[in-house]
C-alpha cells in the first residue's frame, strides 16, 4: 500500500458555498469581528459583538440568534439575514448497548463523517473526525479502505462538539463534570494532515470563555506526520497519541504504510522532542493486537526497548473486524501476555474494553456511508514512498 501525499490546494479547498449567509460556526472572535466589519458594523461595535456571539455560540451552544439575549432585538432580527449559526444535518444517531453514541452528520455539499461518544460513569469522551476519508491507507482500519475526498473545515471539526453536546444536553459549558469531558481526534482521516483547520478548531474548543475544554483534556492521534508533531507541540501542547502497531519497519510498512515515508527510529525521535510529554502527561502508544502479526512475546520485548527514555504508557488494543478484513484479533491469553511482558517493564499497558462494536463504532470500525468522490477528482499524488 503506498501513503499518497494529497495536493494541499485541493483537499483545503473549502466546500462550494451553498448559502449567501456566512456560518459563524468555526471563527475565532477576531473573525466574527472582521466579519461584522465587513457588513458594515465599527470596528469597536463589532469586537463588542464579536465577545457576545462567542459567548452565546461556544459557552451557551445557541443554534438560532433569536437565543442571544443579550443582543439588541434590533440586531437579532438583522444577523440572520447575512450569517447563520447551523449545525450539520443528523443523517443518523445511533446508541449501542454499552451507551456508545455514533453520529454520522452531513455538512452543506453533503460529504458525511462519523464522530463518536464514548460515556464513563461521571465523564465520557468524544472521537472527532478531520478528514473525509484518509489517505493513509493502514491495513487494519476501516477508514483506511475510504478514499480522500476532502479536509474538514474548522467550523466543521467544532460543529461535531456542538452536535453531541446538542444531543447530550450539555449547555452552557458546565464548571465541574461534564459528560464530554475530553476530546480524541482519532475519528475518520489523519489529523496531521489537515494541521492549520484541526489547530483553530482545537484552540475556539480550548478557549477559555467558550467551551473551556483544558489542552489536558485533549488527545490529538496520528499515525506518524512526524514534522507536524513537532509543530503541534510547539502551538497546541495538547496530549500525543502515536498509532504504533509494530515495532519493526517491515511490519509497519505494511500496516502504517506512512511508515515508509516516516520510519519508527525518526517518529520516536519525535516522540522524545515532544514539549508537552512528561511522567505526568505520558504520551499514549497504540497497538492493535492482531494474530500472528504483532503480538509475540519478542514483539512485546522490542516494544519495551523501543520505548526507553520516553515517558510513555501503552493502549493494547483488540482488534475490532469489519467487512472484508483480513486481520483475526489475537487471543486473550497472548494479549495478556504481552501487557504482562510491558507493564513488568514498567509500563503501564492497559488492555481497551472495546465500545461500540455493536454500531461499528469502535476504534478502527468508523467509515462514512456517504457516497465518495473519486479521489482523483480532488486531489493529485504528488510523492509516494
Amino acid at each position: 500500500m503506498e501513503y499518497l501525499i494529497p495536493d494541499v490546494e485541493a483537499v483545503d479547498r473549502q466546500p462550494e458555498l451553498l448559502a449567501i449567509r456566512k456560518n459563524l460556526v468555526g471563527l475565532t472572535r477576531d473573525e466574527i469581528a472582521a466579519a461584522l466589519v465587513a457588513e458594515g458594523e465599527t470596528e469597536k461595535s463589532a469586537k463588542m459583538r464579536a465577545k457576545q456571539l462567542f459567548h452565546w455560540l461556544y459557552y451557551r451552544g445557541a443554534s438560532e440568534f433569536s437565543d442571544m439575549t443579550s443582543i439588541s432585538k434590533e440586531m437579532r432580527a438583522r444577523m440572520p439575514e447575512k450569517f447563520t449559526v447551523a449545525r450539520p444535518e443528523i443523517t443518523s444517531l445511533l446508541e449501542s448497548t454499552d451507551g456508545t453514541r455514533k453520529w454520522l452528520v452531513k455538512f452543506e455539499d453533503g460529504q458525511e463523517v462519523e464522530s463518536v461518544h464514548i460515556p464513563e460513569e461521571d465523564r465520557g469522551a468524544l472521537c472527532v473526525s478531520s478528514q473525509v476519508g484518509c489517505t493513509l491507507t493502514c491495513s487494519f482500519c476501516h477508514t483506511g479502505t475510504m478514499k480522500l475526498v476532502r479536509n474538514l473545515t474548522a467550523g466543521e471539526i467544532v460543529s461535531q462538539m456542538l452536535v453531541a453536546r446538542d444531543t447530550i444536553n450539555e449547555w452552557p459549558s458546565p464548571k465541574g463534570n461534564r459528560m464530554i469531558s475530553n476530546i480524541v481526534m482519532m475519528g475518520m482521516g489523519e489529523p496531521l494532515l489537515n494541521y492549520d483547520n484541526v489547530a483553530k478548531a482545537l484552540k475556539i474548543i480550548m478557549d477559555g470563555e467558550g467551551i473551556s475544554l483544558s489542552k489536558r483534556r485533549i488527545t490529538l492521534s496520528t499515525s506518524g506526520v512526524v514534522p507536524k508533531i513537532y509543530q503541534c507541540g510547539e502551538e497546541l501542547g495538547v496530549n500525543l497519541a502515536i498509532s504504533l502497531h509494530a515495532v519493526t519497519d517491515d511490519v509497519r510498512d505494511i500496516l502504517v504504510p506512512i511508515n515508509k515515508r516516516h520510519p519508527i527510529k525518526e517518529l520516536l525521535q519525535a516522540c522524545k522532542d515532544y514539549p508537552a510529554s512528561n511522567n505526568a502527561r505520558r504520551i499514549t502508544f497504540e497497538y492493535v493486537m492482531l494474530d500472528g502479526i504483532n503480538d509475540t512475546p519478542a514483539d512485546a520485548r522490542e516494544l519495551v526497548r523501543l520505548l526507553k527514555d520516553i515517558p510513555a504508557k501503552v493502549n493494547l488494543i483488540p482488534f475490532n473486524p469489519w467487512p472484508g478484513s483480513n486481520y483475526i484479533c489475537s487471543s486473550n491469553n497472548t494479549i495478556h501476555r504481552f501487557a504482562k511482558i510491558v507493564n513488568d517493564a514498567g509500563y503501564s499497558s492497559p488492555v481497551r474494553v472495546p465500545r461500540g462494536r455493536d454500531i461499528m463504532a469502535a476504534c478502527g470500525q468508523l467509515k462514512s456511508a456517504s457516497t465518495k468522490e473519486r479521489a482523483s477528482s480532488r486531489y493529485q499524488a504528488t510523492g509516494r514512498s
